[in-house]
């Protein structure tokens, strides 16, 4: 039975949710739930044709209004103009989700450039710091709102092909904690610790081997969906999480700490 003088917990009408990383896998199904919820949303990422294409789609859908632009995270000119962009055209900033990643591969630690190295630790820990940076000061002088910073679980159980990844994404959890204490009462912030989603980075994965080492190691005996992340996300962004923040929470199907 529904009670129609409950409010909708999740209901983010009128608010503006900027997505980096927004155009494809987790960042996608994101931008598209905060969408169905009567958000206007910022597709964020590299490629701006990807990012337009995504903006269309929402607002054809759901009627709402989107913008797309192309940010690097990496670079803080990049950040800047996010921020300055969002701001010009909607004119507050409610919601950032700071989903854009990176984990190239490399053949050994001893392999690792330093421009390499800078790249992985710009995009994903150096570009989240001054996004959330930004968006906080503006949002602790109007009206607050939430942070989502999006971490994984290789901040905690790091593999070899994953050190400087792990690293940023263990200074990434790290930030979100002192953010929530800088920030509050008027700003949450708060991580998700996604484990092993079958996104766009799977294809280069052995799924053969993969499946296999998922029926002994993850309890949930699979990886996650893209669109798995979307509870999480909605709980983050609205109103639901009013008493949550400097909290990471884990999608993970089970996987961190989970014996071997």
């Amino acid at each position: 039975m529904t009670d129609n003088n409950r409010p909708d917990l999740f209901d983010l009408t009128g608010k503006v949710a900027v997505v980096t990383g927004g155009s494809r896998g987790l960042g996608r199904e994101m931008c598209q739930a905060f969408a169905t919820r009567g958000a206007k949303v910022v597709v964020a990422s590299r490629k701006f044709d990807a990012c337009a294409t995504l903006a269309g789609e929402i607002t054809h859908t759901h009627g709402t209004e989107t913008l797309a632009v192309a940010c690097h995270v990496g670079n803080w000119d990049d950040c800047d103009e996010l921020i300055a962009t969002t701001l010009e055209r909607f004119g507050t900033i409610d919601v950032l989700v700071n989903n854009a990643g990176m984990s190239p591969l490399y053949p050994s630690l001893g392999a690792v450039s330093e421009e390499l190295f800078d790249k992985v630790i710009g995009v994903n820990l150096k570009g989240p710091f001054r996004l959330a940076a930004l968006a906080a000061e503006h949002m602790q002088a109007h009206e607050g709102g939430s942070i989502i910073n999006v971490s994984s679980t290789s901040s905690i159980q790091p593999n070899a092909a994953e050190v400087p990844y792990g690293a940023a994404k263990a200074g990434l959890n790290a930030l979100t904690i002192a953010l929530a204490h800088m920030f509050g009462p008027t700003v949450r912030v708060n991580g998700i610790m996604p484990g092993p989603f079958l996104t766009d980075i799977s294809k280069a994965w052995d799924l053969d081997a993969f499946d296999a080492r998922a029926k002994t190691t993850i309890p949930l005996q699979r990886g996650g969906q893209a669109t798995e992340i979307v509870g999480a996300a909605l709980y983050l962004a609205s109103g639901a999480s009013s008493y949550t923040t400097g909290s990471i929470l884990k999608v993970d199907g089970g996987s961190a700490w989970a014996p071997a």
